[in-house]
């Protein structure tokens, strides 16, 4: 629409150009003859209340107005065919103007609907239902989030809790080995007296 309007401008200076210049054109003309007229009056003898004209001059000046009748004739077919071809161009353009406008509107209309899963909807409600997926995604994300903090901590309890276990099952192991050799050191002392005491 914003385009046309400049070219609707345009056209409006064309044709106020066109008339101001074929009036002027005309007052020329019309001056023209009109001197010619005054021209000839000017020139006629008197007799008594009547002039007296010379065939020629009222001849010639016949026939200068009825070119310029003509001319002016001509002008005028021209200006109304000119004027009939602009009014078809203007209802070409008005009718190019409602298809660009309804196409625009149609535009419009599908600019402001999105198919969601094939269903047309809003864009309103369609960002309103995406800030709701957005929402809940980020609930369940920070759900799991909490989990595997959660459960990393208990993760890492254990292995601290299997790490001292192990610590003490080998401080146990080193301790049930000292007593097994000292026992058996024991052992193999008592084993001894008696062997010399059955000596």
């Amino acid at each position: 629409m914003m385009k046309l309007k400049p070219f609707f401008l345009f056209l409006t200076f064309l044709l106020t150009v066109n008339l101001v210049i074929a009036q002027e054109e005309a007052e020329q003309e019309d001056n023209s003859i009109n001197s010619q007229f005054n021209e000839v009056i000017d020139g006629s003898n008197n007799y008594q209340d009547y002039k007296v004209v010379k065939q020629y001059k009222l001849t010639q000046l016949q026939k200068n107005t009825v070119q310029r009748i003509e001319s002016l004739n001509e002008e005028i077919a021209a200006s109304n065919k000119t004027i009939e071809e602009q009014k078809l161009k203007i209802e070409n353009l008005k009718a190019e103007l409602n298809n660009t406008q309804n196409n625009l509107n149609q535009v419009t209309e599908e600019k402001d609907q999105i198919s969601f899963f094939g269903i047309a909807t809003d864009k309103g409600t369609y960002q309103t239902i995406m800030w709701v997926i957005v929402f809940a995604l980020v609930l369940i994300l920070v759900f799991f989030i909490y989990k595997y903090k959660q459960s990393n901590v208990l993760t890492k309890e254990a292995k601290k809790n299997l790490a001292e276990n192990e610590a003490e099952f080998d401080e146990y192991r080193k301790k049930s080995l000292e007593k097994q050799q000292k026992l058996g050191r024991q052992l193999q002392d008592e084993k001894n007296k008696q062997n010399k005491n059955k000596l």
